[in-house]
This record gives structure tokens, sequence and C-alpha cells, in this order.
């Protein structure tokens, strides 16, 4: 009976995560723009609607929506391509869950670029 008691602990606490209680960002249009040469630039805005996003996009013009993942630890798993982010050479490095309130929520894109530099981007909802 002692063994099952800290297993049992165990579960408990991972299900009281609050990173595991938010399994999905809150729905609408995610604004992403990085800070560069002194100035804020546009990115495009990401748009999510239960476990799916499309985009990034500068139009509101329908496009493919691909799935997208959070593990427990807020980091998100593009299922799909996004963009500028993974075109032309630059790939995902990591996004991070900043935020999953409804009123402020946001995420932070690390991008990897062709020549090996590293850009953040941060995408806030609307």
């Amino acid at each position: 009976m002692r063994s099952i008691l800290p297993l049992a602990a165990s579960a408990a606490m991972i299900c009281a995560s609050p990173a595991s209680a938010a399994e999905r960002l809150p729905d609408g249009v995610y604004h992403c723009e990085i800070y560069l040469l002194g100035q804020f630039l546009s990115l495009g805005d990401i748009t999510i609607r239960g476990n799916v996003y499309t985009g990034p996009a500068h139009f509101p013009a329908p496009r493919q929506g691909y799935n997208y993942q959070i593990e427990t630890n807020g980091e998100i798993s593009w299922l799909g391509p996004l963009g500028g982010f993974t075109a032309g050479g630059n790939s995902i490095s990591l996004t991070q869950v900043t935020s999953f309130d409804p009123v402020d929520a946001s995420f932070d894109i690390i991008m990897r670029q062709p020549h090996g530099a590293f850009t953040a981007s941060t995408c806030t909802i609307r």
C-alpha cells in the first residue's frame, strides 16, 4: 500500500499543474512583431481557432489551417508551415507561450535564420 501513495500524489500534482490545465491558446488573431533597428516591424497575423492555426498573413484572406500542440511546459509545436518563419531557409527553434490569459494571451517565436543567427518575435492577441 505504501508504494501506491507516492504514485497517487505524483499523479495529482501533474493534474494540478497550471500549464497542463491550459491545453490551448484562446481563440483569436495574434499580431506578430519583431523589434529591429529601433522599430517594431509586423510579421503578420496568426489566427488560432481551437487547435488549428492559419497564417501568418498580412491580409485577412482565407488560408489553409494546420494543427498545433502545446506541451505541458507551454512550448508550442507547429504541425505545418508558419509563413516566413519556416520559409527561405528559416526554421523555428522554439515557440513558448508567455500568457494564456484571454485578455493578453501571447507567445514568443524564436526563429533561426539560414546564416545561423536567431531572431525573436512576440505574437499578442488583438
